[in-house]
């Protein structure tokens, strides 16, 4: 799908080929498949809305990179690198993010910010989110793969207008925890009340 594209922005220092067998022995094949899909999805959308295509393809492949991890290798990391406390309250679901983007970094070599943030924000969206970090958000929701009742809508307002895709994930995603008495991150919080109401009936 993407093996004709060249990494030459030096975001990080090996080739997309050499980054696919990083992936390819870092996660499952079910996980690796859906990395694929979110980076096809992420570029796609790049292209849309005008984010750098090397970087959407990066932060696409690496989203999940540290997804398979044992759950020591997170504690230790939160704990070196001094990392939000808080976080030692949650699991992967919200490590494989935060504390996943720091793996991404020390491991992989990427130091681009704007790449990490998208890393770190795309299971909870943040209060401030750029371009290239709503794409990833909106990516790993909508990727050809997923099948749920929403994801028809969030396809189509993520391709009208991306800051919908991102408020209407966003509500999707908190009446799911609800639902399911799962705890909320503060940040999915701070997700919603910047992004939700600012979009209303649009999104319902």
């Amino acid at each position: 799908m993407n093996d004709e594209l060249i990494y030459q922005e030096h975001l990080i220092p090996m080739t997309r080929q050499e980054l696919i067998k990083h992936l390819r022995a870092a996660l499952r094949d079910k996980r690796f498949e859906h990395v694929l899909r979110v980076e096809q999805t992420a570029i796609e959308l790049a292209k849309q809305y005008g984010v750098d295509v090397e970087a959407a393809s990066i932060a696409g492949l690496c989203h999940d990179y540290a997804k398979q991890r044992a759950d020591e290798d997170f504690i230790k990391v939160i704990k070196a690198k001094k990392l939000d406390p808080d976080l030692l309250n949650y699991g992967n679901a919200i490590w494989h993010g935060f504390v996943g983007a720091e793996m991404v970094k020390d491991e992989l070599g990427v130091h681009d910010e704007d790449i990490l943030n998208a890393i770190r924000f795309h299971t909870t969206g943040a209060a401030y989110m750029t371009k290239l970090a709503q794409i990833i958000y909106m990516a790993d929701y909508i990727e050809p793969g997923r099948d749920f009742p929403a994801v028809k809508k969030a396809r189509k307002l993520t391709r009208q207008d991306l800051g919908a895709g991102v408020a209407y994930q966003t509500k999707h995603t908190l009446l799911y925890l609800i639902k399911n008495n799962a705890p909320i991150h503060p940040q999915t919080l701070a997700t919603f009340n910047a992004w939700v109401p600012q979009y209303g009936k649009e999104i319902d």
